[in-house]
């Protein structure tokens, strides 16, 4: 009796140890995976994005396979101002573990959303998120547009590309960053090696090559069919194009598109107080409608206007490429927090806090070049003092010159500025400042304030 004790003891442990391991969870190996909680490995839009389009889907993508039954309006939701819930609809896809919310109608703009997925989901064999899992995001100032099917409406760069470029494609709506990698964004010609990333706030995918690109060479850039949407719809079909490098090293301008029509273009307001004078190129504001202050604010002939149409979205387009462009650029020099007094040789500088002038002037000395590049890499904001100015030697020409601002730009009162500004948020002149170059911002708007804006 003894004996049968011990064999059938031994038998059930055996059972046992077959059933726990037979049961095992299939997506994950190790431990006692059939036991281990769900958790959430990635979300769109990221956790903390400013710039999220109005029109997007959240989503939530989970370490294992989940049930789908759990995943539904009551463990997935989002919310706006005052925690008000915003209607929608909860959906799973089982292929990449994936629970979206897709909202009944456009979410506002320049608002903080929440989403929230409850200790209510559960994987396969029932374990639950062991804690409520919450994000919170803000919508853009301007709207995004999507056709249903994505696609590429701008890129960077073209002929003539110096070695150290990156290379962008913007896309028409909001795309899966888990699809944006090196097997769909490729570069091919001499020494083309590199890393895909993806953009979220501004739908851009960006390939940083991992050493400056041959001189004088040909390159074809091609983004795949499996590039795809939030939806999972890919581009309908390969989109590729070619560019040759330089034949020296250089520094390139930074390409503006249509934007370098512009002397200002803004993206939600354009106000302005006093006489101010703009010449040698027109006024945008898109997807903005409020124009203020024209006159006793004036437009040099043949200068003109375009308010919320398609021009002006076209350049707001080509905008953001340039702005991405202009901050992707390799190899930057260290750019002090405030830049009185000092002189600065062609090239590319990056300071990834603020920049002032605070006192004087600062020169920019192209050293005899009249095709000299200065391009300025900013973290933060830019600020002018009162009366400071910044002064152009050696050859060096305003339209060579740009400053990239990672937040606002302030041009302070009587101060006397060169180059294009391309400003993430807004632009303001104080009063009598005068500019030789562009105000270009995407997000935010333009003020001005009796100011002579001449278009390099």
């Amino acid at each position: 009796m003894r004996r049968y004790r011990t064999h059938a003891i031994c038998f059930t442990a055996f059972l046992l140890l077959v059933v726990a391991t037979g049961c095992s969870d299939p997506d994950e190996t190790g431990g006692n995976p059939g036991l281990t909680p769900p958790t959430v490995a990635s979300v769109a839009p990221l956790a903390g994005a400013a710039g999220a389009c109005p029109n997007t889907l959240v989503t939530a993508t989970f370490t294992k396979a989940m049930n789908p039954a759990t995943i539904k309006a009551s463990t997935f939701v989002l919310t706006g101002p005052n925690a008000t819930a915003v209607p929608g609809q909860v959906t799973y896809n089982a292929a990449s573990n994936t629970a979206i919310f897709t909202p009944s109608g456009t979410i506002a703009l320049n608002t903080s959303y929440t989403a929230t997925l409850t200790t209510g989901v559960t994987d396969v064999f029932g374990n639950h998120l062991l804690r409520n899992f919450a994000w919170s995001f803000t919508t853009g100032v301007i709207a995004c547009t999507g056709t249903g099917v994505p696609a590429v409406v701008s890129f960077t760069p073209t002929d003539g590309a110096c070695p150290n470029t990156t290379v962008t494609a913007t896309f028409n709506e909001a795309m899966n960053p888990a699809t944006i990698g090196a097997t769909t964004f490729t570069l091919a010609g001499t020494g083309a090696a590199g890393n895909v990333t993806y953009d979220v706030p501004n739908q851009t995918a960006i390939f940083t090559p991992s050493a400056p690109l041959a001189l004088d060479s040909p390159y074809t850039a091609t983004v795949t069919t499996g590039a795809q949407d939030l939806l999972g719809a890919g581009l309908a079909s390969d989109f590729t194009w070619s560019f040759t490098t330089s034949a020296v090293v250089c520094q390139a301008p930074v390409p503006l598109g249509s934007a370098a029509n512009f002397a200002d273009l803004a993206g939600s307001t354009i106000t302005n107080t006093g006489p101010t004078v703009i010449t040698g190129g027109d006024l945008a504001l898109s997807p903005g409608s409020a124009v203020t202050g024209f006159p006793p604010g004036v437009l040099t002939p043949p200068a003109v206007m375009h308010i919320d149409d398609t021009t002006a979205a076209q350049a707001q387009l080509d905008l953001t490429a340039a702005y991405n462009y202009a901050a992707g650029v390799l190899g930057a020099a260290v750019l002090t927090g405030d830049l009185s007094g000092l002189t600065f040789t062609p090239g590319v500088y990056k300071n990834s806090s603020t920049v002032m002038l605070s006192a004087g002037q600062v020169f920019l000395d192209g050293q005899g070049d009249p095709n000299a590049v200065f391009i300025f890499q900013i973290g933060s904001t830019l600020t002018t003092l009162g009366g400071t100015q910044v002064v152009l030697t050696g050859g060096t020409q305003a339209k060579n010159v740009f400053w990239q601002v990672s937040t606002s730009a302030t041009l302070g009162t009587n101060s006397i500025f060169e180059g294009t500004i391309l400003a993430l948020q807004s632009i303001t002149l104080d009063t009598g400042a005068v500019l030789t170059g562009r105000a270009l911002a995407r997000n935010g708007g333009l003020t001005l304030d009796s100011n002579i804006i001449t278009l390099p």
